[in-house]
């Protein structure tokens, strides 16, 4: 079972970390949130 767990993780972590998505211009989950991050701290 953990073995399991280790691979979803680094799964999960390669998906939004590391492999760019189409959605979003070809950024990952994570450059896309980051660079939203300094207008959604002014809007607030």
């Amino acid at each position: 079972m953990s073995q399991a767990r280790e691979s979803i993780a680094a799964y999960m972590t390669w998906y939004n970390r590391q492999r760019p998505h189409s959605s979003l211009t070809d950024r990952t989950p994570d450059e896309a949130y980051f660079a939203m991050l300094p207008a959604i701290k002014t809007a607030a």
